[in-house]
């Protein structure tokens, strides 16, 4: 499996209005061509506004799948530039299907591994007036997903991500979306993207306490 780093993205905080209050958020990533050193940390001009559910080592890296956005287009009725879903990275060549947990990709000198998918928040919402998106995004399965830094290296768009070693579970990004948003009382589901080393600490231990 190959995939290409169609856009490299990153940005900081703004205020939004949405509901009527203000919201800080650094959802609203742009472009850039780099090359961007990629470590445990953000992106060199990159910033989370909100450190408790975003950033971390299990959530180094946002990728959003470009071959989503058509689908998006036509739902919310507007073009879309890279880095419309809050993702650092927009990929193409590979979706939430063929992707899986514990992935490893190698990047140039960089070593990226799949942690968990991404888990929407109101602030997708907020950034495109959409209050059901949120929930359109979850339902959809076209979430896009996590990577953890294992080894540094510098990245820019255009870069090509290699599969180096895919993970013997074979659990994929859809199938951890099943699991934790449909089919919550599959026990054997449950079990099995437990089993996964790689998962991410947030979603072992909520599918730990639901089993």
């Amino acid at each position: 499996m190959e995939l290409e780093l169609f856009s490299l993205n990153v940005g900081k905080p703004t205020t939004v209005l949405y509901k009527g209050r203000e919201v800080v958020t650094a959802i609203a990533k742009s472009p850039v061509a780099g090359p961007l050193r990629l470590d445990a940390a953000p992106l060199p001009g990159d910033e989370q506004a909100d450190a408790v559910h975003h950033g971390g080592p299990d959530k180094a890296i946002c990728a959003y799948c470009y071959e989503h956005y058509p689908y998006w287009e036509r739902t919310i009725g507007k073009p879309l530039s890279p880095g419309a879903f809050g993702e650092n990275f927009t990929l193409l060549g590979a979706t939430e299907d063929e992707v899986r947990i514990g992935d490893t990709f190698r990047l140039g000198d960089a070593l990226l591994q799949v942690s968990q998918p991404r888990v929407p928040c109101f602030k997708l919402s907020a950034r495109h007036e959409r209050p059901t998106l949120e929930a359109e995004v979850t339902a959809s399965g076209f979430t896009g997903f996590y990577l953890r830094v294992l080894n540094p290296g510098a990245v820019a768009a255009g870069d090509r991500l290699r599969l180096e070693t895919p993970h013997p579970a074979g659990v994929t990004v859809a199938e951890a979306n099943r699991i934790m948003h449909r089919d919550k009382r599959d026990a054997a589901g449950l079990r099995r993207l437990l089993d996964v080393d790689a998962l991410a600490d947030s979603w072992r231990s909520q599918l730990s306490k639901r089993l």
